[in-house]
């Protein structure tokens, strides 16, 4: 089966995490994904994190399915190319601060008069306007600002900021839905190329629920509440007898009950302080101290039994120990190696969502920075002594 992008060629010409994990989820669907960098320093990511033999983990799983490529974009010949390889795609994807692309003479204005069709995707800390708009942008300064860490943590506690490139990975969910709503006005609705300003803030904000509706209305600022939500009980993390921790969460008035079951309190479902949702949330603390009494006399395995009899809501916490040992991880495949040429194979997540008819695939992890020149200015009819000339004059 062809991948549902076949077709569809995209430039990856962002750095990182944000854009480039855009890129990354197309190239997973079958779009042709070239990976341009800089030809002295590369991507960012080439020298991020984990290392084994030298070699970047993030980068080997980023930049996976993709064709490196190099070209400096500060050269007016470097420009020049980017703009005949934009004449050739559908998408191009770029997360510099905002005015470097102008700055290169390369902004979106000069790439749609050599192709109409093309679709931009701005990928930047603040957007494209604003006062902000060229400060430097990180994912940890959209985590602050878009109210996220603030909610995060423990009551009496300090924000924290998620030990994960959050704000990041959530643009490139949300710059993937971009682009193919943009993809779809052009192609279905005969629509032309445009530009996306997808900033990492506002997508983080997006996703933090009612909280500007509960400010404007009711006039409350949503605080840090650790493991609880404040609109939902029970909803904790709970230690188990043999040291491990399992998630309970039950909105629904009959999810609530299975749990009062499955802990040996069926006494609770007729205790009025927990008769509704909004019952149970004006006694949070209570609950939560009558659940976690009832978890801690019983190792991981027998919580996970009595709950599984009743059909009651809990997962185990798992690390990544766990997680490779997880029978539902094992049956659905959601890890996968995948063939490495550095270091014989790399683990890493599955693409993802699975469609039926046109399911993801992860063909090859990231490569070595220019493998793919050769091949991809070669479809531009450039040869090898047009590569060796670029390469000497700094361009490639």
């Amino acid at each position: 089966m062809s991948g549902a992008l076949e077709g569809v060629r995209v430039l990856d010409i962002a750095t990182v995490i944000a854009g480039p994990g855009i890129a990354a989820r197309l190239g997973d669907f079958g779009a042709d994904v070239i990976k341009v960098e800089h030809p002295e320093r590369g991507d960012t990511t080439r020298e991020l994190g984990w290392k084994v033999r030298g070699e970047a983990l993030w980068w080997k799983q980023i930049s996976r399915n993709k064709r490196p490529v190099t070209l400096n974009l500060s050269h007016p010949e470097g420009q020049n190319l980017l703009v005949r390889l934009a004449e050739t795609a559908d998408v191009l994807i770029e997360s510099f601060r905002p005015g470097t692309l102008e700055g290169w003479n390369l902004a979106p204005e000069r790439l749609h008069q050599a192709n109409p069709r093309l679709v931009v995707c701005r990928v930047s800390g603040f957007g494209q306007d604003g006062p902000y708009a060229r400060r430097p942008g990180f994912g940890s300064l959209a985590e602050a600002m878009s109210g996220l860490a603030h909610m995060t943590g423990m009551e009496d506690g300090p924000p924290i900021l998620p030990p994960i490139a959050l704000a990041d990975e959530v643009a490139g969910v949300l710059g993937a839905y971009a682009i193919m709503l943009a993809l779809y006005h052009r192609d279905a609705q005969g629509g032309a190329g445009q530009v996306i300003d997808l900033s990492l803030f506002e997508g983080l904000f997006s996703m933090t629920g009612p909280v500007a509706a509960v400010y404007d209305r009711l006039h409350l600022v949503t605080g840090r509440h650790g493991n609880r939500i404040h609109f939902a009980a029970p909803r904790n993390a709970y230690e188990t007898g043999d040291g491990r921790w399992v998630a309970v969460s039950g909105t629904s008035q009959s999810v609530a009950e299975r749990i009062f079951r499955a802990i040996g309190r069926p006494d609770l479902i007729e205790d009025p302080r927990f008769a509704t949702n909004e019952d149970r949330v004006q006694h949070a603390a209570e609950l939560a101290e009558a659940i976690g009494t009832g978890i801690a006399g019983h190792t991981l395995e027998e919580v996970m039994g009595a709950f599984g009899e009743e059909e009651a809501a809990v997962a185990p916490v798992l690390d990544i120990e766990g997680i490779f040992r997880d029978i539902q991880y094992r049956a659905r495949h959601t890890i996968v190696q995948v063939p490495d040429e550095d270091l014989g194979e790399v683990t890493m997540p599955a693409a993802h969502p699975r469609l039926s008819e046109t399911p993801g695939e992860i063909r090859h992890t990231g490569l070595g920075k220019g493998a793919a020149n050769a091949d991809v200015y070669g479809e531009l009819g450039l040869g090898d002594e047009d590569l060796a000339r670029l390469r000497g004059d700094g361009v490639i």
